[in-house]
């Protein structure tokens, strides 16, 4: 997908009446987003917002190394490199010498201005070579610009690590992090962001007054042939779409929360930091006990910490594993601003989301199952919630009203439509799917973020899941329901076949996926963890659909089996 990003100048902190100013400029080529008020504490933004640069920067991924052909080259270049640099030193040494005693010419601007035109120039030549042939290494040197919302109550901050496998939202309440806002102009827009930005970032201290300024000023005159104007087309990659789509398929999955002091994550950081493990599993376990303290045991070393400091667990569950710890290393540097951490666990091998609440401003770092499993390719987190499809006049009432509001919860707008709230819910899921809405996990409210200028349809989100396609291809006489039983938590077990192989499902009253079982290759290889195969995904779809034209709706069917068993 081709994205124009325009800016009007540089992202930059800058010195202003014995404070410091924090000047973010947005990309033109949105909608106007206009912020600019004081810092109450620029410490704490400061630790926060490079927390969550660490995130876009994490690359976990595996790298293997080949230095054979290193050791055999750089035996032979020991010597030549000695006699080009001697050779380079004397050369410089005579330039110097008669430079020192030649005057600047007069058009010595001109040529600076020309050298660095060239230069530039260069430099786009060899990102767009990179685009073109080395899409991860062009990823790495040239990110997308984080995501900025400036909503009535909070402003966040959203982005990606470079591996897709993190994703990182910083959430700040604009009552208690700022004074009183002047010229606020709700919205979403990308921010221009640099290595240099995050560099002024750490000049921020308590002693200087510091402002945050989204600066509007570029979309009020026509800057297109100003010197401050640059354009930078980006060739958007789907994955980093579909990831946003994937997360908010995760947040609005059932979790389970347990909650974590800041000793406890002090003492797990602390041994991830000091040890590595050098062989599998590498994973962190949950094991949750009602009324007990939250005990996390770390593999292979069965190292198990108990986190005295939190509060009991208030029911039990089963031990939940996740992999790819060592990312949580990012949070190491907010540990003297956390107040408590919050895990919300889907389950074994699935992502699980931590909030760090630090008073008015809360970082939520969403890991995908296990560091290699990114959230575009491996999983499909969307095919386990309800199957609904919601009618156009829904969504468009969904749309206006969370546009009106900016922010409500799901029982609020399923008021304002006038629909139930799984209807409601699903035409929320489809706005998120275009890029149009996000769920606020810490907050718990669906809000109006717009994550490009454009709605987005399936062309920019890339080809459908391959096993939700097969599945339309298995015709309803090859799928048989051989029982449904209830089960605890509002839940009911539906054991059948699809296509001769042996299939087990339990939902719950919303249609939602939360176990299943079938024979095939595809579940055996990544169960839910990789969403559902083809098989399961026709067997739901021939519970929640009768054959039968004079039998209830989708919903009412499946709401009247916990009442009344078939």
């Amino acid at each position: 997908m081709n994205i124009t990003f325009a800016y009007r100048g540089r992202s930059h902190v800058a010195e202003a009446g014995g404070g410091q100013i924090v000047s973010l400029a947005p990309n033109l080529k949105r909608d106007v987003v206009a912020f600019d008020a004081a810092l109450k504490n620029p410490l704490h933004f400061r630790e926060a917002i490079s927390a969550l640069h660490d995130v876009v920067i994490n690359d976990l991924r595996f790298k293997p190394r080949d230095k054979t052909a290193y050791e055999e080259w750089r035996k032979g270049e020991q010597q030549r490199l000695t006699a080009i640099r001697t050779e380079a030193v004397r050369e410089a040494r005579q330039e110097m010498e008669t430079k020192q005693r030649t005057p600047l010419p007069r058009d010595f601007e001109r040529q600076f201005d020309k050298a660095r035109k060239r230069y530039w120039n260069a430099r786009l030549k060899y990102a767009d070579h990179l685009r073109r042939h080395d899409q991860e290494l062009w990823r790495l040197l040239m990110p997308c610009d984080p995501v900025i919302t400036v909503a009535p109550d909070v402003v966040f901050f959203e982005c990606f690590s470079a591996d897709e496998s993190s994703y990182g939202c910083l959430s700040v309440e604009r009552d208690e992090c700022f004074s009183s806002a002047a010229g606020v102009q709700c919205g979403t827009t990308n921010v221009d962001y640099s290595w240099d930005l995050f560099h002024h970032f750490q000049t921020l201290r308590t002693y200087q007054p510091a402002r945050f300024h989204v600066d509007p000023s570029g979309f009020e005159v026509k800057v297109q042939g100003g010197e401050d104007y640059r354009e930078e087309k980006i060739d958007l990659p789907t994955g980093w779409l579909r990831g946003f789509m994937q997360l908010q398929g995760a947040m609005t999955l059932p979790m389970r929360r347990v909650t974590l002091s800041r000793q406890g994550l002090y003492s797990l950081l602390a041994w991830l930091r000091r040890h590595k493990a050098p062989r599998s599993p590498r994973a962190l376990r949950f094991e949750i006990v009602e009324g007990r303290a939250p005990e996390l045991v770390l593999e292979p070393w069965e190292q198990r910490i108990t986190d005295r400091g939190a509060p009991p667990c208030a029911q039990s569950m089963e031990p939940i594993r996740v992999w790819g710890v060592r990312r949580l290393l990012t949070l190491a540097r907010l540990l003297p601003l956390i107040d408590r951490v919050e895990v919300c666990l889907l389950g074994t091998g699935l992502p699980s989301m931590w909030i760090a609440h630090m008073g008015p401003m809360k970082l939520t770092l969403g890991l995908s199952g296990w560091t290699t499993n990114d959230w575009t390719r491996g999983s499909a987190l969307d095919l386990l919630l309800p199957p609904q499809e919601p009618g156009k006049d829904l969504i468009d009432k969904a749309a206006a009203a969370l546009r009106q509001q900016q922010s409500a919860s799901l029982a609020t707008l399923a008021s304002a439509c006038g629909a139930a709230e799984a209807m409601t819910t699903a035409a929320l899921k489809h706005l998120a799917h275009s890029g149009q809405v996000i769920y606020d996990l810490p907050h718990q409210v669906y809000r109006w973020r717009q994550i490009m200028p454009q709605v987005l349809g399936e062309e920019q989100m890339g080809p459908p899941n391959a096993e939700a396609e097969a599945a339309r291809d298995i015709p309803d006489r090859d799928v048989r329901v051989l029982s449904s039983t209830d089960a605890p938590n509002d839940t009911r077990l539906h054991t059948g076949t699809v296509q001769k192989r042996e299939v087990e499902l339990l939902l719950d009253r919303d249609g939602m996926m939360r176990r299943a079982k079938c024979d095939c290759s595809h579940h055996f290889k990544g169960g839910l963890r990789k969403g559902p195969c083809r098989h399961l995904i026709a067997f739901r779809r021939k519970l929640l659909n009768p054959v039968d034209p004079g039998a209830p709706s989708l919903y009412e069917r499946l709401w009247s089996g916990f009442r009344t068993n078939p």
